[in-house]
This record gives structure tokens, sequence and C-alpha cells, in this order.
């Protein structure tokens, strides 16, 4: 019996060695565990945050009493949030569009550039990017600069009057746009550079073949092979640039009158400059909706186009 009962446990321990061996062997457990540490350290910096801006939304401004909702209606009726609604829209979609119309141009231009030639390319490209943002910002602010602005100067040459870049709503907001667009257009030609890449020759060629022109190339081969990169880097670039608060903030600080403003430097005037942090954690989560909606539209998008697959 006894020996019987040492043979059952022998063969339950091998058993569990066996199982647990089996499942250390499989990529995904494997991959889950190296990642484990990174998904605990964006559950301390951003679940933690996150969750405690919605509280604080539910408070008052002295944050000690509960006010529900009270903060969101708040807002509702007041025409600047919805002026910077609008005004946060403008900014990301324009900047959006016009970063990844640029770096597809601009990749297409270093792709078809000699091997050896490339890396300097790709090396010169990609300095904006990597330039601190606040330190770009500080060379535009002296571009713009209404006094000794290099860019008025130039204009003075051909005899234009000069431009008021962060003095009138329009050239404020335009300025903030340009200013984004040259930061953040490197990131979408690296990443269209990479795509390009893994396009196959073969398929060019075959076309080629066929008799289809530069552009039928494009668009027939060239963006459907990309589609799925195109379409992250886009959702990517919205969320960054719809949480862009060093641009605006250093440039125009919001003005003229407001006319700048997107959620992240109204919520920092709201809650840091203002005093009322509840107000400016309800301003902040206004953004979780807006890039929800987007980033369920793109990925239901990739989703789909993988099932067809």
């Amino acid at each position: 019996m006894a020996e019987a009962a040492l043979s059952t446990t022998r063969s339950s321990a091998s058993v569990r060695r066996t199982s647990l061996r089996r499942v250390m062997q499989r990529k995904s457990t494997i991959a889950f565990f190296m990642t484990l540490p990174l998904i605990l350290l964006i559950a301390v910096l951003v679940l933690y945050p996150a969750f405690y801006s919605l509280h604080l939304a539910t408070l008052n401004k002295s944050m000690q009493r509960f006010v529900g909702l009270g903060n969101f209606f708040f807002l509702f009726k007041r025409e600047t949030f919805w002026m910077v609604v609008k005004q946060s829209c403008i900014f990301a979609i324009t900047a959006v569009i016009l970063k990844a119309l640029i770096g597809f141009v601009v990749a297409h231009f270093v792709h078809n550039i000699p091997a050896k030639g490339q890396r300097l390319w790709r090396g010169v490209l990609l300095v904006p990017w990597v330039i601190p943002p606040a330190m770009s910002c500080l060379g535009w602010l002296w571009l713009f600069d209404p006094s000794y602005s290099a860019f008025n100067w130039v204009l003075a040459k051909f005899g234009i009057d000069p431009i008021p870049w962060t003095g009138d709503p329009f050239w404020a907001r335009l300025s903030v746009i340009l200013v984004n667009v040259w930061i953040g257009a490197p990131f979408f030609m690296i990443m269209y550079l990479a795509a390009l890449k893994s396009v196959p020759e073969q398929l060019y060629e075959a076309a080629e073949i066929d008799g289809a022109n530069w552009w039928q190339k494009i668009w027939y081969i060239t963006l459907p092979m990309m589609r799925n990169i195109i379409a992250i880097t886009t959702l990517f670039s919205l969320i960054v640039t719809f949480a862009n608060f060093d641009i605006v903030r250093i440039l125009t600080a919001g003005g003229p009158v407001d006319q700048t403003h997107v959620f992240a430097t109204w919520a920092f005037q709201l809650g840091i400059v203002g005093g009322d942090l509840p107000l400016g954690a309800a301003v902040s989560l206004f953004m979780v909706p807006i890039l929800t909606i987007a980033a369920i539209f793109i990925l239901r998008d990739i989703t789909r186009r993988g099932s067809e697959v």
C-alpha cells in the first residue's frame, strides 16, 4: 500500500512537471511573463492616474465635496469648452493628415535613393523628431517673434507686410499645426519607409509588364500593402496629437483669447493656473471618448481586412 501511494505521488508530480514544462514552452506564455514587468509599470504609471483623474472630476473646486457630473454639466454650458473641442479636432485631424501625406511622399523619395545614400537621408530627416519638442518650439518661437521674426524678415525682402504669426487667431492656429507637422512627419516617414521595404518587388515588376503607370502602382499595390501600417501609425499619431501640450503652451499659451487652446493646455490652464484641479481633470477626460471612437473605427477596419485575408 505504501509503495503504491509513493508511486502515485511520483506519477502525479511527474505529470505536474510535464504540464508546467509544456506551459512554459508555449510562446504566448513566455511572451506574457517577459512583458509582465512592463504591464505592471503601465498599470502604475497610467491606470492609477487615469482613475485618480476620474475621481477628481467628481469633486468640487476645494476637493471636499462630491458633485458627481456637476463639472461636466458646467463645462457644457461654457462657449470656451466647445471652442476648445472644435480647435482640438481641427488641430489634430489637419496635422495628422498633413503628416501622413508628407511622410508618404518623403518615404517614397528616400526609398528610391540608392542604398548607400539612404542612411544619411534617414538620419537627416529624423532630426526634427529626435530633438526634444520643447527645444524645437523655442526655436520656432523665435522664428514667429513679432519683432525679430526670420519669416517676416524674408517677407519684407519681397515687399510683403509682416504676418502676426502668434497674434492673429488664424495665423496662430496655422503656426501650431505647422510646428506639429514639422516634428511629427519624420515618424510617418520612417514607418512608411519600413513598410515600403516589405512590399515585394515582384509585384511592381508584374504590374510594369501589364503596362501599369506610376500612379496605378501606388494605388493598387503600395497603398493596399501598407494599409495596416498607415492605420496604426495614424491612430498612434492621432492620440499623441490630441494630447499635445508643449507646442501650444510654448508658442501661443492658448492665445490669442483662448483661440488656440487644445484639451491639454486648457486643462492645465483651469487646473494648475486657475487652481481648479477637478475642473481641469474633467476637461482632460473629454479626450477619452473621442479617441476611443477613433480607435474603434480604425482597429475595426484593420480586423475586418485581416479576416478577409
